[in-house]
């Protein structure tokens, strides 16, 4: 067998079912800080468990999107390399707590989640924010555009969908910065659903008939907008995206990352190029999954691992009785 073959193999192994491993012990940690009502504390959790166990993976892996640049991040930082450094060459893009605040507060929707490809496939972006517009599989290419005004675009899908605008119901992040996109959304006569974070999962929803959302919009940050569009590249649907680059600092981080027009608009095809894999553990108990389950001599979880080369979906329920190695590896 060729050294590139070995390398395939290798590869696809590890994207198929070891990055479970990497979501799981992150959500465990988080988990364990549910309700507590300290967001950096649990951050910090699962930010350390998922590093801990990134290492251990055969690859060499950047990371690509992280927790921040390396000056405001002191792990899984953007640029950051981890794993063994024996093995193949993959981009990582991690959010290692969706839903911060909802951890805190026990509430629904937290997640561990990563996503996994080939060096130099994953979009290389600033921790900045991201304007995003998303929908589920199924309509022509380009049906919506992120500069179509919000209530034309809920028109449009409605149309697309052969149904009328009162029956799409749109998910956006409930920020003070999207109070004219909201009333533009509810003008055109469409439902809004409101979430307070977790908008990696709000956006694999549109993909989803039984979420009941249609449309996913607003603004929310670039690290889950890259994570989202590596699910939406596994399981179909449409996304564009533009980095929000309204400062001259921010202008000139992003250019040291190679991104020369500070107004492109990204497809999902820009954001993730080839194969990639993305997985994510549920925290706390939301629409995708299930959160982690404590039990007396036993640990719970579900996870979801996607992979975009064969449109495979796998749903992942585990039980760890070893706890005491569980926790310690």
């Amino acid at each position: 067998m060729s050294n590139n073959s070995k390398s395939t193999t290798l590869l696809d192994r590890i994207l198929s079912i070891e990055i479970v491993r990497v979501t799981e012990r992150a959500a465990v940690a988080a988990a364990l800080l549910r309700g507590r009502g300290n967001e950096k504390e649990a951050d910090q959790a699962a930010v350390d468990a998922m590093r801990r166990e990134l290492g251990k993976l055969p690859i060499d892996g950047t990371v690509v999107i992280g927790e921040g640049e390396r000056d405001e991040a002191p792990m899984l930082f953007i640029g950051e390399n981890v794993g063994t450094k024996k093995g193949p060459k993959v981009d990582i893009a991690v959010d290692p707590l969706e839903g911060t605040t909802l951890c805190a507060k026990n509430m629904p929707g937290a997640i561990a989640t990563m996503a996994m490809a080939a060096g130099g496939t994953l979009l290389n972006a600033p921790d900045v924010y991201m304007e995003k517009l998303a929908i589920g599989p199924g309509f022509s290419k380009g049906l919506l555009d992120l500069d179509t005004p919000p209530g034309e675009c809920i028109v449009k899908l409605a149309k697309a969908k052969s149904v009328k605008p009162s029956e799409i119901t749109a998910l956006v992040l409930d920020r003070p910065r999207h109070a004219d996109l909201i009333a533009a959304v509810r003008k055109a006569g469409a439902a809004v659903r409101l979430i307070t974070d977790g908008d990696v999962a709000g956006v694999i929803d549109t993909a989803d008939p039984k979420t009941g959302i249609d449309i996913y919009m607003g603004i929310g940050g670039a690290p889950e907008g890259v994570l989202a569009a590596a699910a939406l590249s596994c399981i179909g649907g449409q996304m564009q995206c533009r980095l929000v680059l309204d400062s001259e600092e921010k202008r000139e981080r992003a250019k040291k990352m190679g991104i020369k027009d500070p107004r492109k608009k990204y497809g999902i095809e820009d954001m993730v190029r080839g194969d990639v894999v993305f997985a994510a553990t549920g925290v706390t108990t939301g629409s995708m999954l299930k959160g982690v389950l404590f039990r007396e001599g036993c640990i719970e979880t579900e996870t979801v691992v996607m992979r975009s080369a064969t449109g495979t979906v796998r749903w992942i329920r585990a039980q760890h009785r070893q706890l005491t190695k569980f926790d310690r590896d």
